[in-house]
C-alpha cells in the first residue's frame, strides 16, 4: 500500500500574528514558519501505518514557496521516503489545492491519502473534502482512530454527538483530528537521512491547474480588544448587569 500525505508550510502556532498596517493581509516579515499542526498529525498517522506493516512507501507532498522545502524535508525526517514540492507563490485557495493534489493522486496512484482536517492560518476546512469529491473517493474527516486492513480502513471520527466509525472502501481521503495521535519529534539522525531523500520539484501548470485567486480579500483587521473587567459591590448588582448590560439573564 501507498500513502499520501500531505503537507502545508504555516506561521508557527507559537507566533502572535501581526496584520500589516495597511489591512491587506497578515504580515509574514521575519516570522517563524512551520508545518501545520494538523498535517504532522497526518505524517505521524502514516508513519504509524507503515510501522505495523503493509505500507511500502509513504509520499509527502506540499504545495507553496520554495521554502515549502523545509517543511517537506521535516515530513522526511519524521519517516516518509520521498517528497513533492508543487511551487506556487502567494495564497492558493483551497480549491486549487485539491485539483493539485488529485493531479498528484492520478499520478502516483496511492491507496490512502492523509492530510489534516484544516490549516491554522485560514481554518478552512475544505480541501480533504474538496479532493474527495474531485476523486470520487470515500473520505473519513475528523480522524480520532484510523485501523487499516484487507483494502478497507475502519474510521473512528469525532462528531458534535461524540463519536462515529465509518468503514471506507480503498482508496480513501482520511483527515485528521487532535487526539488521533502525538507526532514525534525528528531525532538528529533522521534529519541528517531527510537531506538525502528525493525530493521531486513541480509546477500546478504541470497538473494543468489555474492557481489565480477567485476570492478578493477586502480588508484584514485585528480582533477588537477585550475592555477592562468592573468590580461588582453585591450578587444583586452583579444579576442586574448581567441582565441590562450584557443582556446574558
Amino acid at each position: 500500500m501507498k500513502i499520501l500525505v500531505c503537507v502545508k508550510r504555516v506561521v508557527d502556532y507559537n507566533v502572535k500574528i501581526r496584520v500589516k498596517a495597511d489591512g491587506t493581509g497578515v504580515d509574514l516579515a521575519n516570522v517563524k514558519m512551520s508545518m501545520n499542526p494538523f498535517d504532522e498529525i497526518a505524517v505521524e498517522e502514516a508513519v504509524r501505518q507503515k510501522e505495523k506493516g503493509g505500507v511500502e512507501e509513504i509520499v509527502a507532498v506540499s504545495i507553496g514557496p520554495q521554502q515549502a522545502q523545509e517543511t517537506l524535508r521535516t515530513a522526511l525526517a519524521m519517516g516518509a521516503d520521498r517528497g513533492i514540492l508543487v511551487k506556487a507563490d502567494g495564497v492558493v485557495e483551497p480549491l486549487a489545492v485539491a485539483k493539485i493534489l488529485k493531479g498528484v493522486v492520478e499520478a502516483e496512484k496511492p491507496d490512502l491519502v492523509i492530510l489534516g482536517k484544516q490549516a491554522i492560518d485560514d481554518d478552512a476546512n475544505q480541501t480533504g473534502q474538496m479532493l474527495a469529491g474531485l476523486l470520487g473517493w470515500a473520505q473519513g474527516t475528523f480522524a480520532y482512530r484510523l485501523e487499516t486492513a484487507e483494502g478497507r480502513s475502519k474510521v473512528t471520527r469525532e462528531v458534535d454527538g461524540g463519536l462515529q466509525t465509518v468503514d471506507l472502501k480503498l482508496p480513501a481521503i482520511i483527515t485528521t483530528d487532535l487526539r488521533l495521535n502525538e507526532p514525534r519529534y525528528a531525532s538528529l539522525p533522521n534529519i541528517m537521512k531527510a537531506k538525502k531523500k528525493p525530493l521531486e520539484e513541480k509546477v500546478p501548470g504541470d497538473f494543468g491547474v489555474d492557481v489565480a485567486p477567485r476570492l478578493e480579500v477586502l480588508k484584514t483587521v485585528e480582533p477588537p480588544k477585550r475592555s477592562a473587567g468592573v468590580k461588582v459591590g453585591s450578587v444583586d448588582e452583579l444579576i442586574s448587569k448581567l441582565r441590562t448590560e450584557a443582556g446574558l439573564i
